[in-house]
């Protein structure tokens, strides 16, 4: 089973049929049925590492401003109990908390999850961001949730490479500004060649403009520690920008 990182940008692409999202069907519908999806969400960012484990989670709105039909959307997928507790086992001596009521799916999750599985069949558990650890324990974590590939669970990191709000421009339209596209053709490179080195970007010139708060990036770095641990090639799945200032990249590993 391959694992990937999508780029998800505005929720809006929930709604919305464009190069980004004909991207992630594609990569949906070209690839086996996983046992289940495990999504590092960077919307689900707290202070621990947590997975959801209820049967039936709920379909979160983490946003304002936006338009009716977005609230709207749901995505019903089933969780998956015995899969939470499976990827708690599997990254032993971590530890990863059961979250059976609090939180469940957010848009960094079902804004993907409408277009890669449209039918909401796969159960979906949600793994959270920890931000009191950096690049390298959420790297490890990617190395320790390997072994699930080989037991037909698909791992995706939901995050953006650059994501950088207070320079938006939303009449920039597609075209990135230079700082952003020296950061995102670096992290490219990086991650089709050597996803280990993929680390070196947090002292790249342009990380703190790129990558002003974590959240955003550190699903990237369990998607590449991941495919360290697998030595699996990573390719391209769609790339470009938003306003300048946000990244769409997405990668697929194996």
């Amino acid at each position: 089973m391959p694992a990937a990182f999508l780029g998800h940008g505005d929720p809006r692409n929930a709604l919305s049929d464009n190069r980004y999202t004909r991207a992630w069907r594609e990569f949906g519908a070209s690839i086996p049925k996983p046992r289940a999806v495990v999504v590092v969400s960077a919307h689900w960012y707290v202070a621990s590492t947590l997975v959801t484990a209820m049967p039936t989670p709920r379909t979160i709105h983490d946003f304002y401003g936006f338009p009716q039909a977005l609230f709207d959307v749901r995505y019903p997928a089933p969780g998956s109990p015995e899969v939470a507790e499976e990827v708690a086992e599997v990254v032993k001596p971590r530890w990863v908390g059961l979250d059976h009521d609090g939180w469940g799916l957010d848009h960094g999750t079902w804004s993907l999850l409408v277009h890669v599985f449209p039918d909401a069949d796969v159960p979906v558990i949600q793994l959270s961001v920890n931000a009191l650890e950096g690049y390298d324990e959420h790297f490890d974590l990617g190395v320790r949730l390997a072994p699930l590939r080989e037991r037909g669970v698909l791992v995706l990191g939901s995050g953006n490479v650059v994501h950088n709000l207070g320079l938006l421009d939303w009449g920039g339209g597609g075209v990135g500004s230079d700082w952003a596209v020296r950061f995102n053709e670096q992290c490219r490179d990086l991650m089709l060649k050597d996803p280990a080195r993929v680390r070196d970007l947090v002292h790249h010139p342009d990380y703190h403009l790129a990558v002003p708060t974590p959240e955003h990036f550190l699903p990237l770095a369990t998607i590449a520690g991941l495919a360290e641990a697998t030595q699996s090639p990573a390719s391209t799945l769609v790339d470009g920008y938003v306003g300048g200032s946000l990244s769409m990249a997405a990668f697929k590993v194996g």
